[in-house]
């Protein structure tokens, strides 16, 4: 049954009490603080302020995050300040001694974080659940599946690991977007197909349904989706199905001995039928009334397209459908001119980095108030702390901070109205694109002359009469830019733009395109915005010689941003 309450949900990664924040975080921990069930409430408290009402705290994925009293966790093995107990990831990662030092002191302070509790009795995922109840937020956990997240070539060596999945049997032979290469061993996840994975992390879901007072539980496929080979046969994927089944049956036994509900979904990555294809039949759940909630994404970078309408009507008026925002709006770098450290996380001498959406209010608005007019019935925000960690943003003397004041009514759309908002695509290559799961986006891509390219992008509609609406489209530079065209929803094409550096919101301190590209911003009425669904349409105005070559004439639009401010 679709759950109710459940509309601006928080997703915490497991470390997220546990990780080294800068001094003007709202989660900041002074160095040599020990950690404390106080800080716990404390963190909680502080989402309970900014309008959290659900969160959602990852307590595992292959191996137990939490101190677990029947299954294989993180600490097992761990003391405290033991740097050599992370270097299995070390050796088989490519990292300069920089980047060596910053994980070693990372890991440490954040494992040493779950030490402090340990020794002091206290198990943090109870005390989360504690801290939810007292702050009047429904706790949920959330298990990630088949995280490969940040694994290294040296499988084996890893900590995160668990006994099992050392055992090369039990995982996939991996996969690869182009069928020539060899498969990608980061890929090479659990095979659910083997009856003793299925029998490891039932083993871990009833340890976390069972022994904790959770109201909820997320299946987290989006990290990774990996569960058997893909074209899985149907014999297959009707396991899979029982599998879940059984879980359900987990949650409906804890709701009758709590009296409290257990509400069941999936986090999934990929369209329905990706997802069908590994095992992991989301249309057969709900008709069987296993799942009580799906929430389709992209794995880094924030979904903008996705039909969340249509993925509603396919699951059907019983299972609640959320929109999730991710940790980046898309792959379009941006840039600090005035930072003259460049970024060594992307190999760059200047001083270059992907955006992180919880700097910019505007762009978690905009992706909200793009899900909210396609009906969903909640908000998830995903890894919104981990934006502060230092591999995320290389410069410490930068001021940076999440907005957690900007969580408060991502899930009203008649709040939203009337407040700046950033609109864009997901981009088709990047950092962490995974090619074969993610959204397909329309940028970036050459247009040549007299070539058009179509998308439809979700906005909410505006009345305040003070905002401007803006479309930048921009470019990769070039001696002489064809004329540029803009339509918007079959409007007559807009060709009057002007040249800008600078990013339509900035993030944080960066504030300019990278000095390869270029913005050229189109004005439109706002009352041009539809509720709903909007055709934008880019056109490279130059006109076609079939007989010449008009290479010159090629121009590269790298991303689309569309800004109401």
């Amino acid at each position: 049954m679709k759950p109710a309450g459940h509309r601006n949900i928080y997703n915490a990664d497991g470390e997220t009490w546990m990780t080294r924040y800068p001094p003007q975080s709202a989660l900041h921990r002074p160095p040599g603080q020990p950690l404390t069930a106080a800080e716990i409430h404390r963190c909680v408290g502080v989402l309970a302020a900014n309008g959290v009402d659900t969160l959602a705290i990852h307590a595992a994925d292959r191996i137990a995050y939490y101190p677990s009293k029947t299954v294989p966790t993180i600490l097992d093995k761990y003391r405290r300040g033991d740097r050599s107990f992370f270097l299995g990831a070390v050796l088989g990662w490519d990292m300069t001694p920089e980047q060596i030092e910053t994980y070693l002191v990372d890991s440490t302070h954040r494992l040493d974080g779950y030490v402090d509790l340990v020794e002091a009795g206290v198990d943090w995922l109870a005390e989360t659940a504690k801290a939810c109840r007292k702050w009047k937020i429904s706790p949920w956990a959330s298990v990630r599946m088949n995280d490969m997240h940040g694994n290294p070539k040296f499988q084996e060596g890893y900590y995160m690991h668990p006994p099992l999945f050392k055992n090369p049997e039990m995982r996939l032979r991996g996969v690869s977007h182009n069928p020539t290469a060899p498969l990608e061993e980061t890929w090479r996840g659990f095979n659910y197909a083997k009856p003793e994975v299925r029998d490891h992390m039932m083993a871990i879901l009833r340890d976390v349904v069972e022994n904790y007072d959770f109201e909820g539980l997320e299946l987290d496929w989006s990290r990774w989706p990996l569960c058997c080979e893909p074209d899985a046969a149907a014999g297959t994927t009707d396991m899979i199905t029982r599998w879940h089944a059984e879980i359900r049956r987990l949650t409906v036994q804890r709701a009758k001995k709590s009296g409290k509900p257990c509400t069941l979904g999936v986090k999934y990555f990929g369209t329905l039928d990706q997802m069908r294809s590994i095992g992991v039949d989301l249309r057969e759940m709900a008709r069987l009334g296993i799942i009580d909630f799906v929430s389709p994404t992209n794995c880094w970078q924030t979904s903008w397209d996705i039909p969340c309408d249509e993925v509603s009507r396919e699951v059907g008026p019983d299972v609640a459908v959320y929109g999730v925002i991710e940790f980046s709006p898309n792959f379009l770098l941006g840039w600090l001119p005035h930072q003259k450290k460049g970024n060594p996380n992307l190999g760059n001498p200047l001083a270059v980095n992907y955006r992180l959406s919880p700097a910019c209010p505007p762009i978690l608005r905009g992706n909200a108030a793009g899900k909210l007019v396609l009906g969903v019935d909640g908000i998830e925000t995903y890894n919104f702390a981990c934006s502060e960690q230092s591999g995320h943003w290389p410069w410490p003397e930068e001021p940076y901070q999440a907005e957690y004041t900007a969580l408060r009514g991502l899930d009203d759309l008649k709040f939203l109205r009337g407040k700046p908002k950033l609109y864009t695509f997901s981009s088709q290559t990047g950092y962490y694109a995974h090619v074969l799961f993610e959204s397909i986006a329309p940028f970036p891509t050459a247009l040549g002359p007299g070539e058009r390219r179509a998308c439809r992008l979700p906005m909410c509609a505006e009345s305040n009469d003070k905002l401007e609406f803006v479309i930048q489209i921009v470019v990769r530079k070039q001696d002489k830019l064809p004329p540029v065209g803009v339509y918007l929803n079959g409007c007559w094409p807009n060709f009057r733009s002007t040249l800008d550096e600078r990013m339509l919101f900035p993030v944080a301190t960066m504030t300019h395109h990278i000095p390869e590209q270029v913005g050229l911003n189109f004005s439109f009425p706002l009352s041009g915005i539809r509720e709903g669904w909007n055709e934008i349409v880019v056109m490279n105005g130059a006109p076609k010689n079939h007989f010449a070559d008009q290479s010159r004439e090629t121009v590269t639009i790298v991303s689309l941003e569309a800004a109401v401010r």
